[in-house]
């Protein structure tokens, strides 16, 4: 009997990779799977990992109405030819065009997973231009998946769609591979980047890796991992730091991620603050952000808006506690004082005073260290979370 045919679409290939990573391999043992996106360099890579057939179609984040034409037109032509029983789209652009040309299709199956909504970031005309794509995205789907419990109230409050809308496991469009995530595998690959012995202790281990990236043993150290971007509260998260250095506070930041000045730049001393600060430890972009996790004791993540942010699933994943903003995806990963802190979004005192707060008090930071994994490995295990979407495909198919 041959399998039933499964299209999954994102805007860019790099989504692919990176935000269902493994899961188009899983899928692909009860369906066939195509995989759909722009080409940047890594879509025939997605297919040889996945062991999917890969297909270019040239989507682009920004608005275009004659290339969007265009992309609409080649996918309304692959779905005709192809067929498939289902097709099944996140990342906004790239949902919208296909959502459409499914619909005209007449593809039985359209899925829509919500999860950033880039219109909360947006004022005016780009606002209303931003809601409407969302409108017209949960309108030609069949069925509507909010990433989060945050994601459905304001998919509801903002009149976004009526239908009825039900959450995939705990949310979350991927979960974690706790295994890959985890300090036992963490170590081991530090030891082989350090050239240590096997028999080096995870301690000493973790010591020598933050010594290599300019810590010492007894900094304490919070850690952002993300775009350097005033979206994501870093202009907050920098008047703290500069108050700290003021008020001549013992602690360090990890800055991991880059700078982008020309998409949604920083105020410009924050910029060149947190470019050359003592007490900033910028590593760039890195592929591998796990030892950077282990040498940290506090993710702070400041962020404006969220779907369901994997970076503060990742440090639970690592046991480290995270201060989050009161959004979307983060208030329902972190529990206040229980594997975290939550404060109010743009609130800088806020934030000082939760940073501080760790600072304070170490031993309270490593009681919400103990909790921080447990909680990722009961709700969010990669497993659990491609079985859950499986069994969904299988509900719509019977």
């Amino acid at each position: 009997m041959a399998k039933r045919k499964l299209i999954r679409v994102t805007t860019s290939d790099i989504s692919l990779d990176s935000l269902i990573k493994g899961q188009l391999k899983f899928l692909s043992s009860e369906f066939e799977v195509i995989g759909v996106s722009n080409n940047t360099g890594v879509l025939e890579m997605v297919g040889k990992r996945e062991g999917i057939r890969t297909i270019e179609v040239p989507m682009h984040r920004e608005i275009s109405l004659f290339s969007d034409i265009k992309c609409l037109w080649l996918l309304y032509r692959l779905f005709r030819k192809e067929k498939p029983d289902i097709v099944h789209a996140n990342t906004p652009k790239g949902s919208m065009l296909s959502m459409i040309a499914s619909k005209l299709a007449s593809v039985p199956h359209r899925l829509y997973t919500v999860t950033g909504l880039r219109y909360q970031g947006a004022n005016g005309l780009f606002r209303t231009l931003l809601i409407t794509m969302e409108r017209i995205s949960c309108y030609c789907a069949t069925k509507v998946i909010p990433e989060g419990e945050g994601v459905k109230k304001t998919l509801l409050e903002d009149r976004i769609t009526s239908k009825e809308m039900h959450i995939i496991h705990n949310g979350n469009i991927n979960g974690i591979d706790t295994t890959y995530f985890s300090e036992q595998a963490t170590i081991e690959q530090i030891k082989q980047n350090l050239n240590l012995s096997k028999e080096t202790n995870s301690e000493k281990a973790r010591d020598l890796f933050r010594e290599s990236i300019g810590l010492s043993k007894s900094d304490f150290a919070f850690i952002f991992i993300g775009r350097i971007v005033r979206d994501k509260g870093m202009n907050e998260l920098t008047v703290c730091m500069k108050r700290f250095k003021a008020e001549k506070k013992s602690m360090k930041l990890l800055l991991v991620g880059r700078f982008e000045s020309e998409l949604d730049p920083l105020d410009a001393d924050n910029e060149e603050f947190l470019r050359s600060d003592s007490n900033v430890h910028f590593v760039g972009y890195q592929n591998d952000v796990r030892p950077f996790f282990i040498a940290a004791d506090v993710l702070v993540f400041p962020s404006y808006r969220e779907g369901f942010p994997n970076v503060v699933l990742q440090a639970g994943a690592m046991g480290i506690p995270a201060i989050v903003t009161n959004i979307n995806g983060c208030n329902e990963i972190i529990k206040e004082g229980f594997n975290g802190k939550i404060f109010s979004s743009k609130d800088v005192d806020a934030l000082y005073e939760k940073m501080n707060w760790c600072l304070n008090n170490k031993n309270c930071v490593k009681d919400m260290s103990s909790q921080s994994r447990k909680m990722i490995v009961d709700r969010y295990r990669q497993e659990e979370v491609w079985k859950a979407i499986l069994h969904e495909y299988r509900k719509l198919l019977k």
